[in-house]
């Protein structure tokens, strides 16, 4: 049944019910709108629009609802169209005239608005407390590894001595921006449409800070067109959700290389791995796979928000259903995706030999090599060239900077002397980088403190 049947002489085509159905994506949000009735309702009785016996029966019988979808004595009627229908059908055949007042001084176009803020509130608290294990996690592998040397990349070329440690915080860096972004979100979208009604508000006397009050909002939306036309919140949150998939396919890509034989930087629990129909030796890091191409999935629903909105003219068009599916997605997608990375990375075992075997092929300490002669008062484009030198020796030879003789180094440049061979060493490279930011040992632990701190 319509609510809106009033006006028409013909029942709508099969069809056309179907696709203007909304009932198999919004029944999710059955909380939302009962707890936006409850607070409705009160409202219109502290106004005295509905009598105090009207809303005893009705919150009466809207917990009820709520209580037996719960526990499934009651079951959304598929061919419903839309929770907020369903909702009131249900609250009329128990209370009966009651239920039909509820409706009063409200439009289904502030009660979706409505429901939808108050269901993307609660994802947006359960997807912060995601990203924050995940930061969690982060730290303490960090720390365990803060003095596991490894090449740092530019290019996918080995370029500079980090540590393990180090590397991973650059990614709990990422993550406390994301927490930032999903906090700032939130805190704009927390403001109540209810009562913008279809799109001029209502000659009702209602009280819209009551009702913004009960349901925990900052306070009502002060334009009625804004209130049932803004879908703002459903496009920032899923800009939002799309950089966390960034943060997340690009630590997949890492981890995925770094499982791979050329690297062998670390190794995945086997909980968290796959195997091969064909080849038993195979080891696949699926689930960084996944994510990786979830990614684009996300990036679609932003785009299907971004488009659905942009030629849309003021009040509430129909085109506007076409949100939840999408912001859904996008908010299903991403917390899957954290819920299978986190205790995959929790169980990962990093192998720091063959990182520093890495470290020490691919003279990554060729910069200290030129900062020792820039110490020694050579300039430092001339150290540059001198280095860079010395490094073409090297291949020729057969050998790294460590093992080239003294002789071969003064050659180059008679500002050298042994002590190069401490300045090169790729823990002392790594351990002398104390700048803030820098990938020293004690750098790393400073910041973990520092991000557990912002992270709580």
């Amino acid at each position: 049944m319509q609510l809106w049947k009033g006006r028409f002489k013909k029942e709508l085509d099969e069809k056309t019910n179907d696709f203007n159905s909304s009932i198999s994506f919004d029944s999710r949000m059955y909380e939302n709108d009962i707890d936006g009735s409850i607070a409705h309702a009160k409202m219109l009785a502290a106004r005295g629009i509905i009598s105090s016996d009207d809303l005893m029966k009705i919150l009466e019988g809207l917990n009820k609802i709520k209580d037996d979808i719960k526990t499934g004595k009651l079951v959304i009627d598929p061919d419903a169209e839309d929770i907020h229908t369903f909702v009131e059908l249900e609250l009329t055949k128990l209370v009966g005239n009651a239920g039909k007042r509820l409706h009063t001084a409200r439009s289904r176009n502030d009660q979706v608005a409505l429901d939808i803020r108050l269901y993307l509130r609660d994802e947006c608290d359960e997807l912060y407390k995601l990203l924050t294990s995940l930061v969690s996690v982060i730290s303490d592998k960090a720390e365990k590894y803060a003095s596991s040397v490894m090449p740092g990349y530019t290019h996918m070329q080995r370029a500079q001595p980090i540590t393990f440690g180090h590397h991973l915080l650059a990614y709990a860096e990422m993550f406390l921006r994301d927490k930032e972004r999903l906090y700032q979100a939130k805190e704009r979208m927390n403001y109540s449409p209810l009562g913008s009604c279809a799109l001029a508000g209502t000659t009702y006397n209602t009280d819209r800070e009551m009702t913004a009050k009960e349901l925990g909002f900052n306070g009502p939306m002060h334009n009625s067109l804004d209130g049932v036309s803004d879908r703002d919140f459903c496009m920032e949150l899923a800009a939002v959700i799309s950089i966390i998939m960034v943060h997340l396919s690009r630590f997949s890509e890492e981890i995925i290389l770094w499982c791979s034989w050329e690297f062998k930087f670390v190794e995945l629990d086997d909980a968290f791995s796959t195997g091969s129909s064909i080849m038993p030796q195979k080891k696949n890091p699926d689930i960084t796979e996944l994510i990786r191409g979830k990614s684009g999935r996300v990036f679609g629903d932003l785009t299907t928000l971004l488009t659905m909105m942009k030629g849309l003219p003021l009040a509430y068009n129909k085109d506007m259903q076409e949100d939840k599916e999408a912001i859904f997605d996008a908010f299903d997608t991403v917390k899957i995706c954290l819920k299978t990375f986190i205790p995959m990375l929790e169980t990962m075992t990093a192998i720091p030999q063959n990182m520093r075997k890495a470290a020490a092929a691919g003279f990554i300490n060729a910069t200290d090599c030129a900062d020792y002669l820039v110490g020694k008062g050579v300039p430092f484009r001339d150290a540059y060239k001198a280095t860079g030198e010395l490094v073409a020796i090297c291949i020729t030879k057969g050998l790294t900077l460590e093992t080239l003789s003294i002789d071969e180094y003064i050659k180059v440049c008679d500002k050298f002397d042994d002590g190069i061979y401490d300045a090169i060493n790729l823990d002392n490279c790594v351990t002398n980088r104390t700048s803030l930011g820098g990938p020293a040992p004690q750098n790393v632990m400073i910041e973990i403190e520092r991000i557990r701190e912002l992270n709580k």
